[in-house]
């Protein structure tokens, strides 16, 4: 009974400021505060705030957000658990791999594809650096230093 007065004393109040602001001439904004005041007033006479008010004191429904808190944290454990080790196809398929020693090559290593990428990506960020400091020469020289 008290959260309906409440809520209806903030509506009531909202669409004092709303009106307030439409005299104003602030039109849009005189909307969106009347929109804001209407929701307490709406959520009053659908029922949702005698829904509420005997909810939070029911030992009841508190037990059942405490079990659905409790599943949401095994949900959760579980997915973190499955995120490190990696699901079984993952799994089954790595074994393989670890057996025939299909790892990655390390860098540089013995394939001609490596080799072959490396090579050019090391020349190109020389020659990159080589250019940025050619053009810092050139700004301190242009002002003399």
């Amino acid at each position: 009974m008290l959260a309906e007065t409440v809520c209806s004393a903030v509506a009531a109040a909202g669409l004092g400021i709303a009106a307030v602001t439409a005299y104003r001439k602030r039109f849009l904004t005189a909307t969106r505060i009347a929109a804001y005041a209407l929701v307490p007033a709406g959520l009053v006479l659908t029922g949702a705030v005698a829904w509420i008010a005997r909810t939070a004191f029911s030992p009841s429904a508190w037990a059942g957000f405490g079990v659905l808190g409790l599943a949401w944290l095994l949900f959760m454990t579980t997915r973190t658990v499955e995120r490190r080790r990696g699901t079984r196809k993952e799994r089954a398929a790595a074994a393989p791999e670890a057996v025939t020693g299909g790892a990655r090559p390390a860098v540089g290593g013995s394939t001609g594809a490596g080799k072959a990428t490396q090579a050019p990506t090391a020349g190109k960020k020389q020659a990159g650096g080589d250019d940025d400091f050619s053009d810092i020469e050139a700004i301190l020289k242009k002002h003399g230093i």
